[in-house]
């Protein structure tokens, strides 16, 4: 047996550019442990960042009313920064998530069936016309999204000003250009047979997006925009550090003013905020993917078949 097992693993498929890979991953690795540059051994262990980190944890994220005696409770403290800052930071940030998330979506239904793959069956000179809009328009998206959220709005913000906008414009750009892209896909990989039934009654263009496309392709689309949408949310906490008001904006402040402890309030705000959009995200989309395999699956008619000979055909007196 122990011989036959070491025939098998001798003759066993080896595929050299995975083994090459594996490789430079290892070397590439050992290259950046050793740097000189990043040093991580050096950084990370030495005296002083250990005395720092010892200092932060035990003294500085402290709360006030644990550090110093000022006669103000925990919950007091808590209470006072959550009425202070904390609610309408929360409340901006989740507002800016959500006009965003809208805007690329709307953007992307009216860019999607556009951006779509023509069918085959189109005539040649439609079909031409439509792969070249669809070209242009996939690759205005392939643009939008290749930007990150936070250089569209350091440009956005010097041309609109320290505003809740150059935020959510730049979320809806960027998120815009995936879901258009997105939608793109799903609208091609729908099965055709139901767009060709309606084109072949006569239906025009329009009925057939409405009638076929968008109730075919609605669920799967909906799933890509809430997972857009939690990303959203975690991308308005950080664009709140350009000078946006937003949580990002009151963690860039504390730690201006040495304040580590309101600076930890704000992350944990932020962070609960995210874990509740993916919460919220998650049990949607779960929702549409349990609506999709319930959904009732009609069989597709049996294709009409010539028949071989004479005998054969059903009309034969």
């Amino acid at each position: 047996m122990s011989s036959r097992i070491a025939q098998l693993r001798q003759k066993r498929p080896r595929d050299g550019f995975l083994r090459a890979s594996l490789w430079f991953l290892l070397v590439a690795i050992s290259g950046a442990w050793l740097s000189p540059f990043l040093r991580p051994g050096s950084s990370f262990f030495s005296t002083s960042r250990l005395d720092n980190l010892h200092r932060f944890w035990t003294t500085e994220v402290l709360p006030a009313p644990l550090r110093e005696d000022g006669g103000m409770s925990l919950a007091a403290w808590w209470i006072g920064l959550w009425q202070g800052a904390g609610a309408e930071a929360l409340s901006r940030t989740f507002w800016i998530a959500v006009l965003a998330t809208a805007m690329a979506m709307a953007f992307s239904l009216l860019a999607a069936p556009l951006a779509a793959r023509p069918d085959l069956e189109m005539e040649s000179s439609s079909r031409l016309v439509r792969r070249g809009l669809a070209t242009v328009i996939r690759g205005v998206a392939v643009f939008l999204r290749a930007l990150p959220e936070y250089v569209w709005a350091f440009l956005l913000l010097a041309l609109m000003g320290p505003s809740a906008w150059p935020a959510v414009l730049a979320l809806a750009i960027h998120n815009g250009g995936i879901l258009a892209r997105l939608g793109a896909e799903t609208v091609a990989n729908l099965p055709p047979s139901t767009q060709r039934s309606l084109r072949g009654l006569g239906a025009p263009r329009s009925l057939e997006l409405v009638a076929a496309v968008f109730p075919a392709a609605l669920p799967r689309f909906l799933i890509y925009v809430f997972y857009r949408f939690e990303t959203c949310v975690r991308e308005a906490t950080v664009l709140g550090m350009l000078g946006v008001v937003s949580l990002g904006y009151f963690i860039v402040d504390a730690r201006a003013r040495f304040r580590y402890d309101e600076m930890l309030f704000y992350v944990i705000l932020g962070g609960l905020l995210v874990v509740a959009a993916d919460l919220l995200s998650w049990g949607v989309r779960s929702w549409l993917r349990e609506g999709s395999k319930a959904s009732p699956q009609f069989p597709r008619p049996a294709p009409l078949r010539a028949a071989k000979n004479e005998s054969s055909s059903p009309f034969r007196s």
